[in-house]
């Protein structure tokens, strides 16, 4: 198994923080949110990873370099001038994905979902793609069918949704951020430049069977706020 972390974002939510600094580094009982979900990975056994970054990336370069990767081999993925979003990240970072399974993970998020049953899972769903999710309430869902077969998107303030694949009675469903992906998927990521994931998996669920992974019970935190911090540091020492 390989494993990316998506650093690149900007982190609007998080300022005045990211004004100076990327998200990634902002701090947890004192460990920066990377360091916290590279440890996090190594639990499983993950030490190959993969890390993009965009903003403020001298920063992330020299705490990665300083840290040494906090026992892992990280590898850079630098976005430039133009941040890419998760699935443009994704695909330029194909040169360096070499595993046949790969976690792909937001930095931002904190959690004690067990990697080893969803990759077990995954492993025997014949999914293209396993997302994890949570029965928690959010603005925006995924939809599944009573297979857990990912088949459209509703986001509930606005009323928008989008439908990818005939089902019935669908199920909404909260994105935890982090998601397994055979290497497979990598080929089919055939949109230029800037694109979000989502949109990414909406596309390829009109074809390709991309399964739920319900977590629901367990820790999770979304760090997106600074106010969320306080919280994180309760959740996780």
């Amino acid at each position: 198994m390989q494993a990316m972390i998506f650093a690149a974002g900007l982190g609007t939510r998080f300022k005045p923080w990211t004004d100076n600094h990327p998200k990634a580094l902002a701090l947890v009982n004192g460990k920066s949110l990377l360091q916290r979900n590279i440890n996090y990975l190594q639990r499983f056994g993950i030490k190959d990873i993969v890390v993009n970054i965009h903003h403020f990336p001298d920063q992330l370069k020299k705490a990665i370099e300083e840290n040494k990767g906090w026992g892992s081999n990280v590898i850079i993925s630098d976005e430039g001038n133009e941040i890419l979003e998760t699935g443009g990240g994704l695909k330029k970072a194909i040169p360096l994905l070499h595993a046949s399974q790969i976690v792909l993970m937001n930095a931002d998020i904190l959690t004690d979902l067990d990697l080893k049953s969803m990759e077990k899972f995954h492993q025997h769903s014949a999914a293209i793609a396993s997302i994890a999710v949570t029965d928690r309430k959010t603005s925006r869902y995924f939809l599944f069918d009573k297979n857990s077969v990912l088949c459209g998107w509703r986001n509930s303030t606005s009323g928008e949704e989008r439908i990818s694949r005939e089902g019935s009675n669908l199920v909404p469903k909260a994105f935890s951020g982090i998601h397994i992906i055979n290497k497979e998927l990598l080929s089919l990521l055939h949109w230029p430049g800037k694109i979000g994931i989502v949109d990414v998996y909406l596309e390829l669920a009109k074809t390709h069977m991309i399964k739920a992974f319900d977590h629901s019970g367990g820790l999770l935190i979304d760090v997106g706020k600074p106010d969320s911090v306080g919280e994180a540091e309760r959740m996780f020492e």
